[in-house]
């Protein structure tokens, strides 16, 4: 069945001018340290050292690799645009889903590279490769539907997976049924309306709220409900705080959050970082503060009056 697979998957990217090559799975930590995802990658990258002390990764992609052996052999530009591909075992810690044998610390991935002297070549590799894995699912007889994707840190304006519908899948997708719109949970946005009002104008008021640590907490102190509390958090991106808002009821979502910054260095800031930056617990932050820090407000927030 794998080689029966494999040999769809050949067809369909040979179909596209793709050409097959197979790299290293060792590979060098100097690559990932010029790419700056040495530190940035986590715990999943699988890392190693020889016996003279020098560091490596299994590779758990090979955007790096490619890139190297690329800029070595590419001699003009008249030889793009240029699609390589490899099927391949590759290496990650990642957690396991709930169910079934996707995710393991090893399995094998067919990984595709592309390289173009202007966008509009990428704009048409994109398109016979989203065409090419249309085929090999319809080939292979998996309903697979395509949703627009987060492209992570490095990835490019837009992305598409191919989603194996199960009523017990590890992923959660939305989808209109009055158009072909489609998105993962980590991608997809909340229709907006923002003449929609809920709550009256009152009196700004100081008050204290020993003890209260959550939104729930907060707006059960007050007598409120809890979608009519704005929830604030403190974040440090590349270094600098910024401050983010949110209904009281809804969650940040930290993909969406490196996708709008740009970045996978974001971490939750600690108590003691928030008590020194704004001189007050996490379950008394809000938006009116006397420190210079930016603040960034989900569309939902400014609706309140």
């Amino acid at each position: 069945m794998l080689n029966n697979i494999t040999a769809i998957v050949r067809q369909e990217m040979e179909r596209i001018d793709s050409v097959e090559i197979l790299m290293p799975a060792l590979q060098q930590a100097e690559l990932w340290e010029e790419s700056g995802r040495w530190g940035a990658y986590g715990p999943e990258l699988m890392r190693l050292q020889d016996r003279h002390g020098r560091q490596f990764a299994l590779g758990p992609t090979h955007e790096e690799l490619v890139t190297s052996i690329v800029r070595n052999e590419l001699k003009s530009y008249k030889q793009l645009p240029m699609t390589l591909f490899q099927i391949q075992s590759k290496f990650r810690d990642e957690k396991r889903p709930r169910f079934g044998l996707l995710r393991g610390r090893e399995f094998i991935m067919k990984d595709a590279y592309s390289f173009h002297a202007d966008e509009a070549s990428l704009d048409q590799t994109y398109q016979d490769m989203y065409q090419a894995y249309s085929r090999i699912f319809e080939r292979v007889g998996i309903n697979a539907r395509p949703v627009v994707a987060d492209s992570g840190a490095i990835g490019g304006s837009h992305t598409h997976e191919f989603m194996a519908l199960s009523a017990i899948g590890e992923d959660t997708i939305v989808y209109s049924k009055e158009s072909d719109y489609a998105a993962n949970i980590e991608k997809a946005e909340v229709v907006y309306e923002p003449n929609h009002k809920h709550t009256t104008v009152q009196p700004l008021e100081k008050i204290e709220t020993p003890n209260v640590k959550t939104a729930q907490e907060l707006a059960d102190f007050l007598g409120r409900p809890v979608d009519e509390i704005v929830k604030t958090m403190i974040f440090k991106v590349d270094g600098e705080y910024i401050m983010v808002l949110v209904r009281g009821h809804h969650e940040i979502n930290d993909i969406k959050l490196k996708s709008y910054f740009g970045t996978d260095n974001i971490e939750l800031a600690t108590q003691d970082e928030i008590v020194n930056l704004v001189g007050a617990n996490p379950g008394s932050l809000g938006p009116v503060i006397d420190k210079e820090i930016k603040i960034y407000a989900d569309n939902f927030v400014p609706r309140f009056k």
